[in-house]
């Protein structure tokens, strides 16, 4: 990952209480059932960070390391989800311009279109079939000079994909783009035949110039670790091969992969859906600039905020809430530099340290970015009374179902974001206790054993407690 960048200080007088503790200052003693959940999981008392309090505000009830910064991973989402509310509006629409080169007469359009990219995250196939729909709708079946693509929206220094964790072709790696088409990915999907004795494999989206592998050889066994049993030779970006077998006890799979060559992914994605919507296209599909004082045409629109947003914490996208922050960055082309102003701008409004806070990119992605698990609770009690709460509980998943499916010692009573990564397992949302009254949670640990399934133990009794301990003074 590119290096840290915290912009927090300096920006506000910081609320009275909010400074962070010396290191080893005690908070709360823990519970008995939680000192025994982390000694069941062979995990030091040391390696949690933990703070539960009021939704509406005040002290913890229960708090454990909660003035030391710990790795949050997803759980960063919930800053990124709050300043974007806050600084942009539920309502906040990505735009992505159309430019036309010239007059379209007769369906023809004799110069080239301009597609310029404002960050959308949600360019997904069904939105582009829409986009390019609309430009058809411009009066236009052929172009004659290029579709040129216009990213300079974004202003991001070049990484290697597989600097941080070694896997390129994970999606979650796909570094952010003004004009993001589908997360620059691929989905195979494989279908037993065994008559032919074959898988069958599709894939979309259809890209130019690239052929897919259409079937791959079925065999007995497990459906274990299918994914190296494929072989799969992804060296070529023109064609992809698959030399290995797909077990037939896998039955139908689907399998998402980053595409090898993410510069011209746009590109092939876009000339493929053009032309399969009976376009005709005489000249390529290019990167390059709308030449100065070429009026927009028409703009096509993201989904609102709110609506992204579910999507961005449903199913934790590392993508949506990089492309996210970017859109708070107030000048153009954007940086990760400049959007984290904003969110700095409102830690003393949250109640927290500017040393309470590391923010890289937003996503929690990221070798770097840091939060005290108090500073964390007071974004989500200050997010408890702003107007657009709502639409961030309602981002969350539920206890019990989808990434939060683990949670069972809550199910049905809390919205919880999850967050893990190696050596991090955290959990953070609104909990209702059984006497009604509802608590914010949030608990991070940070060990090389925290991906073993004992640490998500310790996290489960921490619910349990702030569910099952009476929140009225004893």
């Amino acid at each position: 990952m590119c290096g840290l960048m915290l912009l927090a200080g300096g920006t506000g007088a910081p609320s009275a209480g909010a400074q962070v503790p010396p290191a080893g200052q005690p908070g709360t003693p823990l519970p008995t059932t939680i000192r025994t959940a982390l000694a069941q999981a062979q995990l030091p008392a040391d390696s949690l960070y933990l703070w539960i309090a009021p939704a509406g505000g005040g002290e913890a009830r229960l708090s454990h390391q909660a003035g030391q910064l710990a790795h949050p991973a997803s759980l960063m989402k919930l800053v990124t989800s709050a300043a974007a509310l806050q600084q942009l509006g539920r309502s906040f629409q990505w735009h992505t311009t159309l430019h036309l080169d010239g007059t379209p007469r007769q369906g023809v359009l004799a110069g080239s279109l301009h597609i310029k990219g404002g960050g959308d995250p949600k360019l997904v196939p069904e939105r582009l079939w829409l986009l390019l729909r609309q430009v058809q709708q411009l009066g236009i079946d052929e172009i004659r000079g290029d579709i040129v693509l216009d990213r300079s929206a974004y202003a991001l220094p070049e990484i290697d994909p597989a600097a941080f964790d070694g896997e390129p072709l994970k999606p979650y790696n796909v570094r952010p783009d003004a004009l993001l088409v589908n997360y620059k990915s691929i989905t195979l999907g494989f279908r037993p035949d065994p008559a032919r004795g074959v898988a069958s494999v599709s894939a979309e989206p259809a890209l130019a110039g690239w052929t897919p592998p259409d079937s791959v050889r079925l065999s007995d066994g497990p459906c274990n670790d299918w994914r190296a049993g494929l072989q799969a030779d992804f060296s070529s970006p023109q064609r992809w091969r698959l030399t290995g077998s797909y077990p037939l006890a896998c039955g139908e799979r689907n399998w998402p992969i980053a595409y090898n060559e993410p510069a011209s992914y746009a590109a092939r994605v876009i000339e493929a859906q053009w032309r399969a919507l009976g376009g005709r296209l005489q000249g390529r599909v290019r990167e390059g600039l709308v030449p100065a004082g070429l009026p927009e045409t028409a703009a096509f629109l993201s989904p609102p905020l709110a609506e992204v947003m579910r999507d961005m914490n449903l199913h934790s996208n590392n993508q949506i809430a990089q492309q996210m922050l970017l859109a708070l960055s107030p000048q153009l082309p954007a940086t990760f530099e400049a959007a984290r102003q904003p969110v700095a701008n409102l830690l003393g409004a949250v109640g927290c340290d500017s040393a309470e806070l590391r923010l890289d990119n937003g996503s929690g992605l990221s070798r770097d970015e840091r939060i005290t698990p108090r500073c964390l609770g007071r974004w989500l009690q200050w997010s408890w009374r702003q107007p657009w709460m709502p639409d961030l509980l309602g981002s969350l998943p539920l206890a019990g179902e989808g990434t939060a499916r683990r949670a069972f010692s809550v199910a049905g009573r809390a919205h919880l974001k999850t967050g893990s990564l190696a050596n991090v397992a955290a959990i953070a949302g609104v909990v209702h206790g059984a006497d009604g009254q509802r608590q914010v949670v949030v608990a991070m640990l940070n060990h090389p054993q925290a991906s073993r399934d004992g640490a998500r133990q310790v996290l489960d009794a921490v619910l349990r407690w702030s569910v099952e301990e009476p929140t009225a003074p004893r």
